[in-house]
């Protein structure tokens, strides 16, 4: 089987490193844009009549030869070794991915076709997308169920301090840097309280360090 890419979507991640590790986790909004085959616009109708979709891509950076039935979660502070299907890790057998965005609204443009601005993707900027489909709460949803390893590590959020000025940031700029930030950002092995961390946000480069419960930011500069 054969799959050809029907988008590609366009966020303010342009690195690894500093990307949600799951979807949702940041409010900020990211554009998808069709491939030119697919810019039909029966495609989409009744799309806006649901707040959320699921969206398949590809982990485009998360290339290997051969795949391995475990992996270290990083929630396990990258020591643990879990089953690869247990997991969510980009290293699978093959590198698809599953992510649930909200729909902020559907847009016409002259260039690109209908496009498609979502909040809360945890994706790579560029990343293709093989497919697009309705969240659907009714069936989607289970309240009771329970999420294994990662459930047992929730909630460690940190608390973000600026040290630095960001009279610049617009509000929404703020919320979401401030919400990737508070889910902490490194891996969870790293631990160097001295470590001065560096990433790339949108078109800033974000410079942080952090100790157990407070994430400092050092300084918020242009690309």
């Amino acid at each position: 089987m054969e799959i050809t890419p029907i988008a590609k979507i366009y966020t303010h991640y342009p690195t690894k490193f500093g990307i949600p590790r799951q979807s949702r986790l940041v409010e900020n909004t990211a554009k998808i844009v069709f491939e030119k085959e697919y810019r039909n616009e029966d495609a989409l109708r009744g799309i806006e009549d649901f707040s959320h979709l699921w969206l398949i891509w590809e982990f485009t950076e998360a290339k290997q030869e051969k795949w391995s039935p475990t992996v270290r979660p990083p929630r396990l502070g990258g020591n643990t070794r879990m089953g690869v299907f247990a997991t969510r890790s980009p290293f699978r057998p093959n590198s698809l991915a599953l992510s649930c965005v909200k729909l902020i609204k559907k847009e016409k443009t002259q260039n690109e076709g209908t496009v498609l601005y979502v909040s809360g993707a945890d994706i790579l900027d560029g990343t293709p997308i093989y497919d697009i489909k309705p969240y659907l709460p009714f069936t989607d949803s289970v309240p009771d169920a329970k999420g294994g390893f990662a459930q047992s590590v929730e909630g460690n959020s940190l608390k973000v301090e600026f040290l630095c000025d960001i009279s610049f940031l617009s509000e929404e700029e703020l919320r979401a840097l401030t919400q990737l930030l508070e889910n902490d950002p490194r891996p969870h092995y790293h631990t160097d309280e001295e470590k001065l961390y560096s990433f790339e946000y949108s078109h800033y480069n974000i410079k942080f360090t952090c100790d157990n419960k407070t994430l400092y930011v050092q300084s918020v500069g242009k690309v």
